[in-house]
């Protein structure tokens, strides 16, 4: 039977699947709100208009956005002024939640290992490659089984 934290890895990578194609689109070097803003043939007055705001205020809010220091309420209200839907997600660099946690797993098996491994050579009680590669994938899957259990199980 699944754990709690297994079925919410699940369903956070089902909520995400949506967004995977995003990962690939590229902002456009002076924001999104620019863009649209320019490509629907509109002035920064009459943004501005639909903000209760100067153009000047426009402006900063697209240099802001271009900086990457804009709040995600200004984007939001942005987006409601030009008819629009403000998405936000945060995804996963590569795959999926399972995947980046399968990740840090392995990272931190390698980690434990390599050290042990050292300490071990040092004693002159190294271990065969074959063995070192085995035990990185005992521990990885240890640690991620212990990441998916669920203190309330």
């Amino acid at each position: 039977m699944r754990n709690k934290r297994s079925l919410l890895i699940e369903q956070l990578d089902q909520k995400l699947k949506p967004f995977t194609r995003a990962k690939s689109v590229t902002v456009p070097e002076r924001g999104w709100v620019n863009a649209i803003r320019t490509t629907l043939n509109m002035t920064l007055a009459q943004l501005g208009n639909k903000l209760n705001i100067t153009r000047q205020g426009v402006s900063r809010i697209e240099k802001s956005e271009a900086k990457g220091t804009i709040s995600l309420n200004t984007l939001k209200e942005v987006a409601n002024a030009m008819d629009l839907k403000l998405v936000y997600a945060l995804v996963p660099k590569n795959e999926n939640i399972d995947q980046l946690i399968q990740d840090k797993a392995d990272k931190l098996a390698k980690n434990i290992v390599s050290r042990t491994h050292q300490n071990m050579k040092l004693e002159d009680q190294a271990i065969q490659d074959e063995k070192i590669n085995k035990t990185i994938q005992e521990l990885a899957f240890e640690i991620k089984r212990e990441v998916r259990k669920s203190i309330w199980d």
